[in-house]
C-alpha cells in the first residue's frame, strides 16, 4: 500500500467522522452526492456510496454514463448530466456532499457555477477541495512545479506524460480564492476547515447553509 493511498485514506476516514458530528444525517436525510466516479482507481474513491448506512436516500450526480457505478451501488440513484444546471428543482436535498470535485470543474466562473448549483438544490452542503498550496499536488504526486504560473505547469506536465492535467481540468484554490468564490455566489454563512497534515493544511472542507 503506497504512502499516497495511506495518507488519502486517514484523511478521506478523517473527513467521514467530521461529516457525521455536523450533520448527523438521519434514515430521512437525503443526500446529493455531486460528483460520482464511474471508475474507482482506490479503495477510497466513491467514500460516501462505500460508507453511508441509507444508500437508497443517496442522488449521485456526474458527467459520465453511471454503467459501472450503478452496478457497484444499485440502491443509489445515479443522474447524468452535461456539468451545467444541476437537473433537480430547489432545495430537494438535505445535504449536497461533494468531495474532491470543485477543482476538476473548469474554470473559476464554472467553480462560481457549481457552488451557486450546490446551494440552489441543496439545504446544506460539505465540499471538499485540496489546498493549492499545499508543497505536493495532490493528484499528480509531483512537488511544488504546481507553484508555478498555470502555463508553466501546463508545460512541465506535458513534458512529464501528464498532458490529462493540463488546463482546466485542475484549478486549485488557496483559502483565500475559496472566500472570494463563496462571496460571489452569494453564500455568506459558511465555515471553512482546514485538515492538516504536519505543518501543512493538506485540504479544505467548506461548509454552509444557503438561505437566500
Amino acid at each position: 500500500m503506497s504512502i499516497a493511498y495511506k495518507i488519502s485514506a486517514f484523511n478521506r476516514k478523517r473527513k467521514w467522522k467530521l461529516f457525521n458530528t455536523l450533520y448527523n444525517p438521519s434514515p430521512e436525510t437525503k443526500i446529493l452526492d455531486a460528483g460520482f466516479g464511474e471508475y474507482e482507481n482506490s479503495p477510497v474513491d466513491n467514500f460516501l456510496e462505500k460508507h453511508y448506512p441509507y444508500p437508497h436516500k443517496i442522488t449521485a450526480l456526474g458527467i459520465s454514463e453511471p454503467r459501472e457505478f450503478s452496478r457497484r451501488y444499485p440502491a443509489v440513484t445515479a443522474v447524468r448530466y452535461n456539468g451545467g444546471r444541476f437537473p433537480f428543482e430547489d432545495k430537494s436535498f438535505d445535504i449536497c456532499w461533494s468531495n474532491a470535485v470543485l477543482e476538476h470543474v473548469g474554470s473559476r466562473e464554472q467553480q462560481l457555477y457549481f457552488l451557486k448549483e450546490t446551494a440552489r438544490v441543496a439545504k446544506s452542503a460539505f465540499i471538499t477541495t485540496p489546498n493549492r498550496y499545499f508543497p505536493v499536488e495532490v493528484h499528480t504526486k509531483i512537488p511544488l512545479l504546481h507553484y508555478l504560473p498555470k502555463r508553466h505547469f501546463d508545460s512541465l506536465m506535458s513534458l512529464a506524460g501528464k498532458k490529462w492535467a493540463e488546463g482546466d481540468s485542475i484549478n486549485l484554490l488557496s483559502f483565500g480564492e475559496i472566500k472570494k468564490l463563496l462571496k460571489d455566489a452569494g453564500i455568506s454563512e459558511y465555515k471553512i476547515i482546514s485538515n492538516r497534515l504536519f505543518l501543512f493544511t493538506l485540504d479544505f472542507i467548506i461548509c454552509f447553509s444557503y438561505s437566500g
